[in-house]
């Protein structure tokens, strides 16, 4: 084990700070990366302890983040504690290896800074990035602020190398919003941090030369099927119970609690709004406000975006009249994801909310709280009517006249 750090109790870190010191206090054996904004700093950080000597593990410069991600499925699958982090068209050049990453099973952890994908070009956070690796087979936990981005990396690392599940992970934060932005994070001694992971403990590694695997075969028609059904789908519906397990354990040692659907005054809610990211803590605040003027509103938001957890938001949802799903990317020709995603969590239960979809953020376009009033307005009007009193779907912020669609 390399020299430790002597952290505080609580420090002054933004969400890329908090994510750099996750990763040198789990003891990571690989970092392979290429620099892209604004994730940077989380594998500049990671390389600075390398340099003087807090973390024994290798950092790798590579030629590209398709480069990255390949350096990482190779450290894995030999048998390391593997992590990187990137953002935007860093990911998009990624993405072929994303699929390698999950079907051979390798427990890699990614920092995802949420940014906008280009054209035009836009280095500020948007939800593009995520909604594009939604599919890839990866686990994808949210974070809304530098805490979690701190607290949500040992439980991606947790829940990853589990042998039961040994799937990647992405713990996403927003660009700027939270990679940038410093704010108090209370931290674990670099002893308790490494403990509650763990010692790493390779399954199927390549090095184990007394027990010779084979990784990344080909299988088409013969075994293709399966490999999707029984080894991811099956598997990452499964994993669930496995998050909140370490959610529970993170409690016990931390006393901070983490829910697979995070909801706040939800108990007695008719109108609610979904959302991820920094979006929550503005939503929670709006919500309290329209509450003291007698709007029974109330925020959801989502902890786990894969496995999508079907089960949690019909259940949250199951008194409420109207819901206004979020979302921080623009679908271009069909409605948002969360949306799609609520309706099908709903359609096969009583509920008969009035659904409403808002793309809203897109670049780095701030969400203010006058935007949140007049959505719960408006989801307001739906609940008292029964039925949609305005466009299904709406652009929020949206300079020049008003744009809405379905």
């Amino acid at each position: 084990m390399a020299d430790t750090i002597e952290l505080r109790d609580i420090e002054v870190w933004d969400g890329n700070m908090a994510a750099s010191h996750a990763l040198r206090q789990v003891q990571v054996d690989v970092v392979a990366a290429y620099p892209i904004t604004p994730s940077t700093p989380i594998v500049e950080g990671y390389a600075g302890f390398k340099a003087n000597g807090y973390v024994d593990g290798e950092f790798v410069m590579t030629e590209s983040e398709h480069g990255a991600m390949s350096c990482c499925i190779g450290a894995a699958a030999a048998g390391g504690r593997v992590a990187t982090a990137t953002s935007s068209q860093g990911f998009a050049l990624m993405l072929e290896t994303l699929y390698s990453a999950s079907g051979m099973r390798l427990p890699i952890v990614l920092n995802l800074v949420n940014r906008a994908i280009g054209a035009p070009l836009n280095v500020n956070g948007d939800h593009s990035d995520m909604y594009m690796g939604r599919d890839s087979g990866w686990i994808q936990f949210g974070a809304y602020s530098p805490q979690e981005a701190y607290d949500l990396n040992f439980i991606a690392f947790k829940v990853s190398e589990d042998h039961d599940v040994r799937l990647p992970a992405i713990v996403n934060q927003d660009g700027f919003m939270t990679s940038h932005t410093a704010q108090g994070v209370h931290t674990l001694s670099d002893e308790a941090a490494f403990n509650f992971v763990g010692e790493y403990k390779p399954m199927n590694d390549m090095l184990d030369l007394d027990h010779p695997v084979t990784h990344g075969v080909q299988t088409e028609e013969d075994w293709h099927f399966e490999h999707k059904a029984r080894q991811q789908h099956a598997l990452m519906t499964a994993v669930i119970p496995k998050i909140e397990a370490a959610f529970d354990e993170f409690e016990k040692l931390t006393g901070r609690k983490y829910n697979i659907v995070e909801s706040y005054s939800m108990d007695d809610a008719e109108v609610a709004v979904i959302c991820m990211g920094t979006s929550v803590e503005t939503a929670r605040e709006v919500a309290e406000e329209m509450r003291a003027n007698g709007v029974k509103a109330g925020v959801v938001g989502i902890r786990v975006f894969r496995p999508w957890p079907l089960e949690q938001i019909a259940a949250v949802l199951k008194n409420v009249k109207a819901v206004g799903l979020l979302d921080r990317s623009s679908p271009h020709g069909a409605m948002g994801a969360l949306y799609n995603e609520v309706a099908g969590s709903l359609f096969n239960t009583d509920t008969k909310a009035v659904l409403t979809n808002y793309i809203y953020g897109l670049g780095g376009r701030d969400l203010t709280k006058a935007h949140l009033v007049s959505i719960f307005t408006e989801l307001k009007a739906n609940a008292d009517a029964g039925k949609p009193t305005t466009p299904l779907q709406q652009y929020i912020g949206l300079r020049g006249p008003k744009l809405s669609f379905f």
